[in-house]
């Protein structure tokens, strides 16, 4: 069945289960008015089943060998295959207003696909797909979790992320080694962070950076040695036991209390 080869370099695993294909597609059904874009189509395995919603349909692919195969299986979406890299794109220029993205997306770039995501957050309500499990886990861990982390912190603050089921390994050619799982992002309703957003970002990269140290001592560089808010609880913690809310709530803190002369 297979005519295109996998890539090794573009981190291709195409999936051969028709069934959990299914299922992928169906994860975009809360969202029936909306076109979809989908990340990586390869042979078209879950594109077939995308093109049974009757809705507006963008592939995206870079592997040129991918290109036309899909043309020839799949002529009703010849008009709307982009070769190209989608994380170099202006997905502003896709559709005039908001639009799904879905995908079994390569794992040598699926966090980073998550990331180009955020950048256009307010045109795209709803993400869904299958990456690597252990990507999957973390981007919808709960505070608390082992695996909660940078990534969980930065989609959350935007997105209800909710882990769906895993996939075998069986399920694709070549097989992978690693475990595969499927998520959905839902676009919350928060619309700004109200706190100084880079600020925000880099206080929650830079505790996790130091994940084992309490907060008292991973906001010393934000906060200096002998900062008095030191004597709040949220500084009793490590960065993991924090949700999106109290990562804001010590950047309005860190805001207020940030010694003249530090960054």
């Amino acid at each position: 069945m297979l005519k295109v080869k996998a890539k090794k370099f573009l981190g291709q695993h195409f999936l051969l289960d028709f069934d959990i294909a299914r299922r992928i597609a169906d994860t975009l059904d809360g969202f029936p008015e909306l076109p979809i874009v989908e990340v990586g189509p390869g042979t078209g395995v879950l594109t077939r089943f995308l093109l049974e919603k009757d809705r507006p349909l963008t592939a995206i692919e870079l592997d040129r060998e991918s290109i036309p195969y899909l043309k020839r299986h799949y002529p009703e979406l010849k008009d709307n295959i982009i070769e190209g890299d989608f994380l170099k794109m202006d997905l502003d220029k896709l559709y005039p207003g908001q639009f799904c993205v879905i995908g079994n997306y390569p794992y040598n770039i699926s966090s980073q696909i998550f990331f180009k995501i955020l950048e256009y957050k307010d045109l795209i309500p709803c993400c869904s797909g299958m990456l690597q499990k252990e990507v999957a886990e973390r981007i919808a861990a709960p505070p608390g979790s082992k695996t909660y982390g940078i990534l969980s912190v930065f989609l959350q603050a935007w997105y209800d992320a909710e882990y769906l089921f895993s996939v075998d390994a069986t399920a694709f050619e070549p097989i992978p080694k690693v475990k595969s799982g499927v998520i959905r992002l839902v676009r919350n309703k928060r619309e700004t962070l109200g706190c100084d957003a880079e600020l925000f970002r880099r206080i929650v990269k830079t505790t996790f950076s130091q994940r084992r140290k309490v907060l008292r001592n991973s906001m010393k560089y934000f906060l200096g040695k002998d900062n008095e808010i030191f004597s709040d609880k949220i500084f009793d913690e490590r960065p993991e036991r924090l949700s999106v809310d109290d990562f804001i709530k010590l950047t309005l803190m860190t805001e207020k209390y940030r010694p003249e002369g530090f960054v």
